[in-house]
């Protein structure tokens, strides 16, 4: 698996967290964030993970600000996209199984890192069911049309 990651200033200590947790994993990545604390555009930083995952370079993308909620928004702007934003490994284990997530977004302001990397783990070691739920992600991508 090969995983983009990346977030906003609001995100930056989280992201670290979560590719200290990759690296531990032995999960391939590579980061997109901006390598300072100062302020910059989520938008941009969403854009070139969501791309990276739509276009098949990445298996999944990790997105990281201070709600998460600019960054999932910003990621499902990107056709083939189905970012999550998750807050407790419950919501992380049903979207990969009943959503097929490929995006995953949480708010460094909104958990601690703990849970975030129980979020990780959890999303990432996920399965997609596919049955009943297979209809459900063909209506959301004919959505996209």
């Amino acid at each position: 698996m090969k995983v983009a990651i990346s977030s906003d200033h609001g995100g930056n200590r989280l992201r670290h967290e979560i590719m200290n947790l990759l690296t531990e994993l032995k999960v391939e990545y590579d980061d997109y964030g901006p390598q300072s604390d100062d302020s910059v555009d989520y938008p941009d930083y969403a854009k070139d993970v969501a791309e990276g995952v739509a276009s098949g370079k990445y298996d999944r993308g990790i997105l990281i600000c201070g709600t998460g909620i600019g960054m999932s928004i910003a990621a499902n702007k990107v056709k083939g996209i189905r970012c999550a934003l998750v807050h407790d490994v419950f919501s992380a284990k049903a979207t990969r199984e009943h959503n097929d997530s490929n995006v995953l977004a949480m708010g460094e302001r909104v958990i601690g890192p703990g849970l975030a990397r129980e979020i990780v783990q959890t999303w990432l070691g996920g399965k997609f069911e596919g049955g009943r739920h297979e209809k459900r992600i063909e209506k959301l991508m004919d959505l996209e049309k």
